[in-house]
């Protein structure tokens, strides 16, 4: 019987999951080799990433209790075990990006951990003491192959009596922090944690202390500089909740407000990414329940034609509890999401599952 050749393996490979890959490293040395070599796992990250397929939804309850759900199914949650014992304390996503997640607990220690392979890693001391209010975010840079965590911190206000951010980035690479240029943009202090698209990681805030305007700094990982990235305009009459995240690939704002005494989700995507004009109103959802605080898009469908949204009541919640809906952009038409062990209060995160390494000379 003729061999398989061994290009005809790597391609069945890259459809597996990531659970069934690393049973199959068990197989034989050569299969071993084969699933750990870096341009393999990068091959399956690219086949995931461009199918839509091994993703999972990341719940975090209250505060350490991780579960993923399977995305194709939604059918029943997983409880996941965080590698480095188990949390009674809060721990907090800094962000998510091919299947690494990025964590920050009470003590201010920041972990990188991949749930589908159960490594973590404990990142080394930062170079910027904590001297007040904090930002992160976490995102690949594909031009030099590496994975950065991005943290900054107000600085005391100088003598304009405006606040500056001392920034750092973490490299996975080199394992180390390195101080850059300090931003100039004045960040939402309410919202410390950037989200990942176009290979920039995103902060709510403004150019100046006194603009009444609000934009988005986005940090090109690559150059690691700064530019704004403007929102679209729009008059919220009573807003209640106001959400930017990346879906699919796109800039993406959700806002839940009140229109002629109704209430209204609505969804704006950028179509082309720092380009003003180019933002299109995706959805405008009148709601008959109660008022959540939020309504964030989470992904499309695989046929594009449904979004998932978490539904979450965080303040007004009147016994209600968290869930998931499909929306139906054509139809309009709004479906619940049954899922079996779902607990009643979390927030939700989507990874793709992989096989990405972290630093085997860092500490674990």
């Amino acid at each position: 019987m003729a061999a398989v050749p061994h290009e005809l393996t790597i391609n069945i490979l890259c459809h597996l999951s990531v659970k069934d890959l690393l049973r199959f490293k068990c197989v034989s040395k050569p299969w071993c080799s084969s699933i750990d070599n870096p341009d393999f796992i990068k091959h399956h990250l690219s086949h995931s990433l461009k199918t839509n397929t091994n993703h999972s939804l990341l719940l975090r309850h209250c505060g350490y209790h991780f579960f993923s759900v399977n995305y194709d199914s939604l059918k029943t949650t997983q409880t996941l075990k965080f590698p480095l014992g188990e949390q009674k304390k809060t721990l907090r996503i800094l962000g998510s990006c091919n299947g690494l997640l990025a964590l920050e607990n009470d003590n201010q220690r920041i972990f990188l951990w991949n749930p589908s392979t159960r490594k973590s890693q404990v990142l080394p001391s930062t170079e910027i003491g904590r001297a007040g209010f904090t930002c992160y975010g976490f995102g690949y840079d594909p031009i030099s192959d590496d994975y950065k965590v991005v943290r900054m911190v107000q600085s005391d206000k100088d003598y304009s009596g405006h606040c500056r951010y001392g920034a750092e980035v973490y490299s996975l690479r080199s394992n180390c922090w390195r101080r850059i240029k300090d931003v100039c943009f004045y960040l939402q202090l309410n919202k410390r944690f950037g989200f990942l698209a176009n290979n920039a990681i995103h902060w709510r805030g403004f150019k100046t202390p006194q603009s009444g305007k609000e934009n988005l700094a986005g940090f090109d990982l690559a150059s690691e500089e700064f530019r704004s990235v403007e929102l679209p305009d729009f008059c919220l009459d009573e807003p209640f909740w106001l959400g930017i995240e990346a879906m699919g690939g796109y800039l993406c704002l959700s806002a839940v407000h009140s229109e002629l005494g109704d209430i209204v989700a609505d969804v704006w995507i950028m179509k082309e990414y720092g380009v003003k004009e180019s933002w299109i109103k995706l959805i405008s959802w009148n709601q008959p329940h109660y008022i959540p605080s939020v309504v964030e898009p989470l992904a499309f469908s695989k046929n594009g034609k449904k979004v998932l949204f978490n539904i979450g009541y965080k303040w007004f919640s009147f016994g209600e509890r968290d869930k998931f809906v499909w929306y139906d952009v054509g139809s309009e038409r709004v479906e619940n999401v049954e899922i079996r062990g779902l607990p009643s209060k979390f927030d939700a995160h989507l990874y793709v599952e992989s096989l990405v390494p972290l630093n085997s000379n860092a500490q674990q």
